[in-house]
C-alpha cells in the first residue's frame, strides 16, 4: 500500500513539473490573477489521476488484495471473539439455571 502511495505521489510531482513547464512557457494560460499556484496543482491533479489509474493497475490492485486478506482476517478474529463470549455467556447461564 506504501508503495503504491509513493508511486501515486511520483507521478503527481511529474506532471506537477511538466504543467508548471508549461504554464512558464505561456503554452498553458495561466491562472486568473494571483490563482497561479493553485491552478498549476488542480491541473496537475487532473492529468495525474487518469495517467495514475492506467499505469497503477497492478499495483492497485496487489494494494486491494493485501486490505482484502487483512480485512478477512480481522472479520475472522472477530468471529472468534464472539463464538467465545457466546461459549461463556452459555455456561453462565447452565450454571445460573442449575443453581
Amino acid at each position: 500500500m506504501f508503495r503504491y502511495t509513493l508511486m501515486r505521489l511520483g507521478i503527481f510531482v511529474g506532471c506537477l513539473v511538466v504543467v508548471w513547464g508549461l504554464v512558464y512557457s505561456g503554452l498553458v494560460p495561466r491562472g486568473l490573477g494571483d490563482s497561479n499556484g493553485i491552478w498549476i496543482v488542480l491541473l496537475a491533479l487532473v492529468v495525474s489521476a487518469p495517467i495514475s489509474f492506467v499505469l497503477l493497475r497492478g499495483e492497485r490492485d496487489r494494494a486491494s488484495l493485501q486490505i482484502v486478506g487483512r480485512v478477512d482476517r480481522m472479520k475472522a478474529n472477530l468471529d472468534a471473539n464472539r463464538a467465545q463470549e457466546d461459549g461463556a455467556d452459555d455456561v453462565a447461564r447452565k450454571q445460573s439455571q442449575a443453581s
